[in-house]
């Protein structure tokens, strides 16, 4: 059947017939006396309607991991009888954050039951003595099939099910192999269905696409109380971890972990590690505040600007968007008169973290600027602003946060936008206010 609008048709097609929808068509359960059907009073609701004022919530709603990044993401932890998705690129550190959750969940006298659908016990076992888990509260069980699951769990009753992974595993309902849509979307609703009516918090671990959106029907993060996204370069050591979907919590938190030989450590101020090998003044070198989630950052961006050998010259990026950057040159030329049609321009931001938010503009556009001048940026100053098309300093949010955040590592100097109205006065830190990206310019190069 068709997800987009109901299409029936008797085998699989790539594309729909009726709306031309590609990939929308999904395989449907029919009765089949030669399958095991789940019950469908198994999970018949007999509760009544109650007015929200009589509900009582138990004080013990919310379990924490003991991992306090983890729980910042959540919203203070997993809430019991939830659906938590946790999502991310092969070799980020899933199952090993997972593994070392469920040790530090067994440490509460909470019973876990870890269902490994793609690794075998020993392989299990390995991990958790290099990540020094061990417990006699958590269980592994190395199984595809949802109906085993299913019995397991009616017998040991766990407070925590870790399902690793959700496109690994299959019910006899549905005749196609595991991972495919029906599957998937079957699997999950089964799932929901124990949380919701066992109070049993579950945990499943899902695969993304080579386009980096999660593997599996849209429905997926529908039907789940929390999408946790994992990213991060595979190839260096921090991770981060977000919410994209939280029922229980904010969606603008974001978990630091650095990757060890022994795990995931946790990263409780990552602006100190992130600039902390920055003791010279080079030009084209600045230091940023930006805010991941409500968490202000301090970051370093570099710039270099040569003159292009190339017919047509080179934009380079890493860890900014392309366009922005090509936005902020558009208006260095236009309203400050830099010359760089005949320039390659290459900016970089130290240490693989990649910065969406428009307050790094102000940052781009000074390094830029020193660069293509042979000049340095005071290197006790940090920049906060987005740049406007007319040359502007335009307002940004959470800006006391950040000076605090720069005044507490050490910098002497903040040149922020001079639209926000600071309600409070820093003692050990100069905060200046500019209206014109020539002004920020001016002052970061000030005092050499």
């Amino acid at each position: 059947m068709c997800q987009e609008c109901g299409y029936e048709t008797a085998g699989y097609l790539g594309k729909c017939p009726e709306c031309n929808s590609w990939g929308s068509l999904v395989e449907e359960i029919e009765a089949n006396v030669q399958c095991t059907k789940i019950p469908a009073a198994e999970f018949l609701n007999t509760e009544k309607p109650i007015l929200i004022d009589d509900i009582k919530l138990d004080e013990n709603v919310r379990v924490s991991t003991n991992i306090s990044e983890f729980d910042r993401v959540l919203g203070g932890g997993l809430v019991q009888g939830s659906l938590v998705l946790l999502a991310g690129d092969p070799g980020i550190g899933k199952s090993t954050l997972i593994l070392q959750t469920s040790g530090e969940l067994c440490k509460q006298n909470k019973k876990v039951l870890y269902v490994s659908a793609e690794e075998s016990s020993s392989q299990l076992k390995l991990r958790a003595e290099r990540l020094g888990v061990n417990s006699d509260k958590l269980y592994i069980y190395p199984q595809t099939n949802l109906e085993q699951i299913r019995f397991e769990i009616a017998d040991l009753k766990p407070d925590i099910l870790v399902v690793d992974s959700i496109q690994s595993i299959y019910t006899n309902n549905i005749s196609s192999s595991a991972g495919s849509v029906g599957q998937v979307r079957e699997c999950c609703n089964y799932l929901m269905q124990i949380a919701k009516n066992e109070n049993i918090t579950v945990v499943v671990i899902g695969h993304v696409t080579k386009e980096g959106s999660i593997a599996g029907p849209k429905v997926l993060e529908h039907m789940v109380d929390a999408v946790i996204q994992f990213e991060g370069d595979k190839y260096k050591s921090y991770r981060l971890l977000r919410a994209v979907k939280n029922r229980f919590g904010t969606t603008s938190e974001v978990g630091m972990f650095d990757m060890h030989s022994n795990g995931l450590v946790e990263i409780t101020n990552p602006s100190e590690i992130f600039i902390k090998e920055n003791h010279i003044s080079t030009p084209g070198s600045v230091i940023i505040v930006t805010n991941e989630g409500t968490r202000p950052l301090l970051l370093e961006i570099q710039a270099l600007v040569g003159v292009t050998p190339y017919p047509s010259p080179r934009r380079v990026t890493n860890g900014v968007d392309t366009s922005r950057v090509l936005q902020i040159l558009a208006v260095l030329e236009k309203r400050i008169g830099l010359n760089l049609s005949k320039q390659d321009v290459y900016v970089n931001v130290i240490g693989g973290v990649d910065i969406s938010e428009p307050a790094a503009d102000l940052g781009i556009a000074v390094a830029i600027a020193t660069c293509l001048n042979d000049v340095t940026a005071d290197m006790q100053t940090v920049l906060i602003g987005e740049i406007g098309l007319s040359g502007e300093i335009r307002p940004v949010n959470n800006l006391e946060k950040r000076i605090y955040e720069a005044q507490k590592l050490g910098f002497k100097r903040a040149i922020v936008p001079a639209a926000n109205n600071l309600s409070e006065k820093f003692e050990k830190i100069e905060v200046i206010g500019v209206k014109r990206i020539l002004d920020a310019i001016t002052n970061a190069v000030a005092k050499q």
